[in-house]
């Protein structure tokens, strides 16, 4: 198809396993593909030390260096990244402008693959020791905590889940929890008051993190109580939710009570043309296959609509 009159086949908006999965086959399907990322491309995946269970690797591989491969097959297949903030996407006669901070794009389908954001505790030294015995995915990190002492910090289901992930390796584990009862499940409740290896402390928060090189502890502090203590470990796990990267097209495609773009099984969004794979959307369980498989999913799609666009006219 290519670009005509400066309009681009596809521009895809986000860098992350999902936008870059997705060039790799739009490129292969000679659609000129524009890759927009406000950041490094990689997405999230790059806040983990090591990636264990992406498949292909048994060994497991820097996610700094999957990435790099991941963004050079989308390259040799034409796929061309550039650095700019997507503000805001808004229909232009029969195709779409994509506004960004540095200028506009106009393309004649989109893909919204911008993941989402992991809430942080928001204190000083923790983006520091990121990756450095804090951590956000206890899937992706918790065997690196085998026979050491941990702490989760939340009481949702995510939460609890992911103590449960990381009980399978740890000695010890804490949670930490700011109320003086879980919001998880009945049935994760459960298993983790019958896990030996897990204390709970209720009415609690992280008041600092300490370590240079790594983590060494934190000072937990009871708000009912009104004491502060120190706890020694060497992994924290923060499960305080997510914010799916929405914002900019929340008055323009269809958002679920979370914010994640709501799509078909086909990666459909509720405006045509406009299509979404990963993090960002209802449909994917916030690991790196499944968004690579459903950027995968969006791009054919794509294809197949853009095809069918082409037929009518």
């Amino acid at each position: 198809m290519g670009q005509m009159d400066n309009i681009f086949d596809i521009v895809i908006i986000g860098a992350g396993p999902a936008g870059l999965s997705a060039a790799i086959y739009t490129g292969r399907a000679r659609l000129n593909t524009l890759i927009l990322e406000k950041a490094i491309p990689g997405g999230q995946i790059l806040l983990t030390d090591w990636v264990e269970n992406y498949p292909g690797f048994p060994g497991g591989i820097a996610p700094i260096d999957l990435m790099k491969n991941i963004r050079a097959q989308a390259e040799k297949f034409g796929a061309r990244v550039e650095t700019d903030e997507v503000k805001t996407i808004f229909p232009k006669e029969s195709h779409w402008l994509v506004s960004g901070s540095k200028r506009d794009y106009e393309t004649r389908a989109v893909i919204i693959a911008t993941g989402s954001n992991y809430r942080k505790l928001c204190m000083p030294n923790e983006d520091r020791l990121i990756g450095r015995g804090i951590s956000y995915c206890a899937t992706c990190d918790g065997a690196f905590f085998t026979n050491r002492d941990v702490a989760v910090v939340g009481g949702g289901d995510d939460a609890l889940t992911e103590a449960l992930v990381v009980a399978k390796y740890c000695r010890k584990l804490n949670i930490i929890h700011r109320r003086e009862q879980f919001r998880a499940e009945k049935i994760l409740q459960e298993r983790i008051f019958a896990n030996s290896k897990i204390e709970v402390f209720w009415n609690c928060v992280v008041q600092e993190i300490k370590g240079e090189t790594h983590l060494e502890s934190v000072i937990v502090r009871n708000i009912k109580e009104n004491r502060s203590f120190p706890l020694k470990i060497d992994g924290l796990f923060v499960s305080i939710g997510v914010d799916p990267a929405s914002h900019f097209v929340k008055d323009l495609v269809e958002l679920n009570e979370l914010g994640q773009i709501k799509v078909t099984s086909a990666m459909e969004t509720s405006k045509p043309g406009i299509f979404a794979g990963g993090d960002v959307t209802d449909a994917c369980p916030n690991q790196m296959a499944t968004a690579v498989g459903t950027g995968v999913r969006a791009a054919l799609e794509v294809d197949e609509y853009l095809s069918k666009k082409s037929s009518e006219l």
